[in-house]
């Protein structure tokens, strides 16, 4: 081997080596978490401990590129509306009716690319009873079954990092600590879920808006994929807004959203047809319609992507 194959060599072995650091670093569904992926939320304990529950799933295999397997769900449609409804992903196993108290979310959960509201609920169902759960005492950081309300489910673009499409379900709880879900299954199997409690209250210096770090997967694919992105790509963003936060906009390269506010929470969804290097940027409104947040301004958010 010549001098220059040496060099060559040296030079592709760094950037394998920097993609694997990414790639352990990138918040999916690992065994062990990461930390929040923004640098000023890193060093901040409260949010360090919303990540303290997140459950294995894919585990040890997220270090290997998995090709693409055959999708269950079909493209998206144009920026920033619901995706025309493509032939929906089997099920989870048949189960008993969701129990009346979960009933109210129906009228108001966030579905897109085909989903109806049985596949949501059926989703979580597998997800609250699936081999991530199942055997943990207790199962820290998740609320009972019944006390979750879909907020919205969407097709989950399969990239360099999973074996394929799938569906994301998101659920929120009004339990003591406001749990959120967000649970990722392929073909009505559960392959990932991360439950966390509401601890935005202890930022005392938080925005008005302020974006869950857990919830980063729902608006980007793998590290291994920077700069191709499969398209269209379906994305969401969820998180918290403050009382005197009456309306939410998030625009991500040539999509854009109104996000849905809520009993201090919000979600929004879109469609990227585009590849984009900065992450969606995301503007609060007060009722008079005065700018009382703006991403760009805020030292908690990253606003490029890895």
């Amino acid at each position: 081997m010549n001098d220059d194959e040496k060099r060559q060599a040296a030079s592709d072995e760094r950037e394998f080596e920097d993609e694997l650091r990414e790639l352990l670093a990138e918040d999916a569904y690992t065994i062990r978490p990461s930390a929040a992926p923004y640098p000023q939320i890193r060093r901040r304990g409260a949010l360090e401990r919303r990540r303290r529950v997140a459950v294995a799933g894919a585990a040890l295999a997220t270090l290997a590129a998995v090709p693409a397997a055959v999708y269950g769900l079909g493209a998206g449609s144009a920026q920033g509306s619901t995706a025309a409804a493509p032939t929906p992903s089997r099920t989870a196993t048949p189960s008993a009716p969701p129990t009346p108290s979960a009933e109210p979310d129906r009228a108001t959960a966030a579905l897109f690319d085909g989903i109806t509201y049985r596949q949501a609920r059926d989703g979580l169902e597998d997800c609250l009873d699936s081999e991530f759960t199942r055997d943990r005492p207790g199962r820290p950081g998740l609320a009972p079954p019944d006390a979750y309300a879909i907020v919205l489910a969407m097709r989950s673009t399969g990239d360099s990092n999973t074996g394929g499409d799938g569906v994301f379900v998101v659920a929120e709880a009004d339990d003591e600590e406001r749990s959120s879900l967000i649970c990722r299954l392929e073909d009505g199997v559960t392959q990932g879920i991360t439950g966390f409690p509401d601890e935005s209250d202890e930022i005392a210096d938080a925005g008005a808006v302020l974006v869950n770090p857990n919830s980063n997967r729902l608006f980007k694919q793998t590290v291994l994929d920077h700069g191709r992105w499969k398209l269209p790509f379906r994305w969401a963003v969820v998180g918290t807004a403050k009382p005197s936060v009456a309306r939410v906009t998030v625009s991500y390269g040539d999509s854009g959203a109104e996000a849905t506010v809520r009993d201090g929470r919000f979600v929004a969804s879109g469609v990227l047809n585009e590849q984009v290097m900065r992450a969606p940027h995301i503007k609060g409104y007060d009722a008079g319609g005065e700018l009382v947040y703006d991403s760009d301004d805020d030292k908690y958010w990253e606003s490029t992507l890895p």
